[in-house]
């Protein structure tokens, strides 16, 4: 189905209401598609064309949401890069995506000129030149198709190479609707943006504030301070965080309170903690859990809020009209409360992966996409995600999830962030080990450590080493690396 550019439309319906917050900038909607058209019009000079992909490697800006804006108008494909990749990933991804067009903000241009040095075909477009470059007199693209490919989104890598996830309009569109449908809609909604915009939950904001006819609140980098101010000074009603960014924001909101206008900190990245969640409570913070990755262009599997107290540690139920299902291991369902493989479908669910057939085609399951986390549905059809497929522990026969065991030990008073991973074993196959990194301070002694855990976890779950670490590997999402807490551990044993 056709359908009028999202940000056309938007101006043509609400064009004075505030569109976009940030620094020193406050754009209206009819500004925004002013200024989005005008650099649409300067991509096209630089040699952009419809059906092209475009690089974006940019860090959080107002400038960089206008480009996300202005993509649509030229027909090109958006590819958002990790701006914390080096120039060799960059240089995979951009060849394996046959990327013509790199634009780059000045924070980067070094990494993209050393990308570019790498790729002489590759035309660089730095953000500064795109300023002073004359506007082509070309007509805009002003139409879309569900079917078109939108953005193209590599995962982050962490189970082998990336792979570059396909979105179209439809994913993006029926994302937010359903998470509309989920969370309400009110007019006065402003949506803080903290969230890095090259991945799938920061993107997933820019398009919902066009959708929906609210303001998004840009800030450059998390800072959780600032976040807690942009709550409580600027009418920040919704934020999107991981457990990470949470547990700061908590630590800084100290005894205060959150204004009544705040009603929604929508809380994905993976499992989260139960003391960080009990915390919240207690402060009467309104937490959603999601569940939800690239492939699903951002949540699936929302809290309804009318459950945030009764089912404490549930990802929800599948937004409308999204599907899932628990598997075992030769496909068939399980039973409530036992754990298998999450598999979903839904409008959102990405059609595949760029130039990847193969991995397409063992990702999906009759309709069904296989997302490789483990977790279970309970009796009442709500999901709780255990852990990632490739992280499981299995020590003795015995399945044990790292997630739990990190929520473990961030309930103990002196741990400010816990890591763990599995190494192999002669005895029992694989045993845990945890990496912790205390607050400011404390003094961490192991067998505190494992006396705490034996309180809580059955002895086979309690970690064989603990290591006190100044911090922990996350990509620039704010999720734990484990790949690289499973290097950290054979760098221990040499």
């Amino acid at each position: 189905m056709k359908t009028t550019v999202w940000l056309e439309r938007r101006a043509a319906l609400t064009p004075d209401r505030i569109a976009l917050i940030g620094g020193n900038e406050q754009l209206t909607f009819g500004e925004l598609r002013g200024r989005a058209m005008t650099l649409a019009r300067r991509l096209i000079a630089c040699g952009v064309r419809k059906g092209d992909t475009v690089g974006m490697l940019c860090g959080n800006s107002v400038d960089t949401a206008v480009l996300v804006h202005a993509i649509p108008y030229t027909g090109a494909v958006l590819m958002p890069l990790n701006t914390r990749l080096t120039a060799q990933e960059l240089v995979f991804q951009i060849e394996d995506a046959s990327c013509r067009h790199l634009v780059a903000d000045e924070r980067f241009g070094q990494l993209a000129d050393a990308v570019g040095e790498r790729l002489p075909g590759l035309i660089l477009i730095p953000v500064n030149r795109l300023a002073h470059e004359p506007a082509a007199d070309a007509p805009l693209e002003t139409e879309i198709d569900d079917e078109q490919t939108a953005t193209i989104m590599y995962t982050s890598g962490t189970t082998g190479a990336p792979k570059g996830v396909i979105h179209t309009y439809g994913n993006h569109w029926a994302s937010a609707i359903g998470s509309a449908l989920n969370l309400g809609l009110h007019a006065e909604d402003r949506w803080l943006a903290a969230v890095p915009l090259f991945h799938i939950s920061g993107l997933s904001i820019l398009m919902r504030g066009v959708i929906y006819g609210i303001s998004v609140v840009v800030h450059e980098r998390f800072d959780p301070s600032a976040a807690n101010e942009a709550i409580m000074e600027q009418g920040v009603t919704i934020v999107s965080v991981v457990s990470n960014m949470l547990a700061r924001m908590m630590d800084d909101l100290g005894e205060r309170r959150y204004p009544p206008h705040f009603r929604c900190m929508l809380l994905g990245g993976g499992p989260c903690p139960s003391p960080l969640l009990e915390a919240c409570v207690r402060k009467g913070v309104p937490v959603f859990q999601t569940y939800g990755m690239t492939e699903t262009a951002s949540q699936i599997v929302t809290l309804p809020p009318e459950y945030m107290r009764t089912k404490l540690g549930s990802a929800g139920k599948p937004l409308f009209p999204c599907e899932i299902r628990i598997v075992d291991e030769e496909g068939a369902d399980t039973a409530p409360c036992v754990p298998g493989e999450i598999l979903v479908r839904g409008p959102n669910v990405t059609r595949g992966y760029w130039n990847r057939p193969e991995a397409t085609a063992a990702a999906m399951q009759g309709g069904w996409f296989r997302t490789g986390d483990i977790g279970y549905v309970d009796e009442d059809g709500f999901l709780y995600v255990l852990d990632r497929r490739n992280d499981l522990i299995i020590s003795g026969g015995e399945n044990i999830y790292p997630a739990e065991i990190e929520s473990v030990l961030t309930g103990h008073p002196d741990v400010a962030d816990a890591g763990v991973t599995g190494i192999a074993d002669e005895c029992w196959g694989q045993v845990p080990v945890a990496f912790v990194v205390p607050r400011d301070g404390a003094k961490l002694r192991e067998d505190e450590l494992r006396a705490f855990c034996g309180e809580h976890l059955a002895r086979y779950k309690i970690p064989t080493r603990f290591h006190v670490v100044d911090g922990l590997p996350r990509n620039a999402a704010g999720k734990l690396l484990r790949r690289e807490l499973a290097a950290w551990t054979a760098d221990r044993r040499e």
